[in-house]
């Protein structure tokens, strides 16, 4: 029985979003553009009712845990719509101040200042530190112009991180980099291991402008506004960009890390625009193939975002599995099944190949009736994790599906030795056992 895509497909994304590393951002930060990862789910394709597996403990037990973490991989992925829900139902189901500091950043990177300010009210009456509450007004005005404003606010506060690190941005934004340097490293010594992090980003592309004793300051700017992407300052970064390609079209690594800004702030035309600049200056550059199909994909042309994520395939563009995660997903929304099943596959016959990538398959083949494909590598996924009841379900619902009912039900059962709170294979198995 094939099932409908409108069920399959979200099913399929939401279980690949949940296999992705940290190894990805690591990844970007060396190529140059920070922080995408998975697919960008659109709220409406975000699964609601309709679920292969059940979710994580968490949603049996504190909401919202599961909320912030939905929340958090679509924020890893640059999706902040789709972040913002998750946050908001996070804070609605009691996550308190984690949930609205959460909130609060998805509200900034998506520039709904307003709704920000209300949030930030919101943490003061919920009791949050001063010294955050203090960070997120200081960037509320650096990205909205306000830089003055950000000077009075932070010269009334006492020392701490926060305040070192906001400053910083301030210097940045005002090209006063002996100013912002000496923040950073002031920020690197403090207790905030967060803004340590993000400070340490930035005092790296100093240091890499440093070996460059010639360097122009476009190079400085680009370098600048790399860091910046990577710690989700964008709005910081693109006035970087814009002073890095004035005169200068021929820049391809400033085309290309201001169209990931402008991706990441919900500015999905301009990008396009970038991308198609960097990828006229150098066609074959992986990473520019590469966000130009997200680019596409977050403009709805579905068909030309495969295009271009099967040129960054062919290119050598790693992490391989994250690429081929997201290529199978906008092929599946472009209506090229062949090429969404082949991905899947290839994904469940990676060596590195978890759980998730089996059952995103089995899901998908399951989906366009490619049974066999489907109880195949559901019997394979039994052999490598026979005592998990992820895979025992799994093999459960293809042999149903493939008409091997004995099989099925002595997988299901399994499953449910395994783990007797899976109500889905429980439903599974009363399908098949009742009269």
């Amino acid at each position: 029985m094939k099932f409908p895509l409108r069920i399959a497909l979200p099913v399929a994304g939401a279980l690949l979003v949940a296999g992705t590393t940290l190894a990805f951002f690591r990844w970007q930060l060396k190529t140059g553009v920070t922080e995408l990862r998975q697919s960008w789910i659109r709220p409406e394709e975000t699964p609601r009712q309709t679920k292969l597996m059940p979710d994580d403990p968490a949603e049996a037990g504190d909401r919202s845990l599961l909320f912030l973490r939905r929340g958090d991989l679509a924020a890893w992925g640059g999706d902040w719509t789709q972040a913002e829900t998750e946050y908001q139902q996070a804070v609605d189901a009691g996550g308190g101040i984690v949930a609205l500091r959460k909130l609060a950043q998805a509200q900034m990177q998506r520039r709904k200042f307003d709704a920000v300010t209300r949030t930030i009210h919101r943490l003061e009456r919920e009791g949050d530190r001063s010294e955050d509450v203090l960070l997120l007004r200081s960037l509320v005005h650096l990205r909205t112009g306000q830089a003055d404003e950000a000077q009075t606010l932070l010269d009334a506060a006492p020392a701490s991180p926060q305040k070192h690190y906001a400053l910083a941005l301030l210097a940045i934004s005002r090209t006063d980099h002996e100013r912002a340097q000496s923040e950073l490293k002031q920020v690197v010594t403090g207790w905030e291991p967060e803004l340590r992090d993000s400070a340490d980003v930035l005092l790296r592309a100093y240091d890499e402008f440093a070996l460059f004793p010639d360097g122009s300051e476009a190079h400085l700017d680009t370098l600048l506004a790399r860091g910046l992407a990577g710690v989700q300052e964008c709005e910081i970064a693109l006035p970087l960009l814009s002073h890095a390609l004035g005169g200068r079209d021929d820049y391809r690594d400033a085309w290309i890390v201001q169209g990931y800004c402008e991706l990441m702030t919900e500015r999905h035309k301009q990008a396009l625009a970038s991308l198609e600049r960097a990828y006229a200056i150098d066609p074959e550059k992986p990473e520019t193939q590469y966000f130009l199909g997200r680019a596409h994909a977050m403009n709805g042309d579905h068909r030309n975002a495969v295009t271009f994520l099967q040129y960054a395939l062919r290119n050598g563009l790693q992490p391989e599995d994250e690429v081929r995660r997201i290529l199978a997903m906008e092929a599946e929304r472009a209506g090229d099944p062949d090429t969404a099943l082949a991905q899947y596959k290839a994904l469940a016959t990676l060596p590195d190949a978890d759980v998730d990538a089996f059952t995103a398959f089995v899901t998908y083949a399951l989906s366009v009736g490619q049974t066999k494909d489907a109880y195949d590598a559901a019997a394979t996924a039994v052999k490598k994790w026979p005592d998990d009841a992820r895979t025992q379900e799994l093999l459960g619902w293809s042999a149903g599906e493939a008409g091997d009912r004995d099989a099925a039900i002595a997988a299901l059962e399994k499953a449910l030795q395994l783990d007797p709170t899976r109500e889905s294979a429980r439903e599974r198995l009363k399908k098949l056992t009742s009269p």
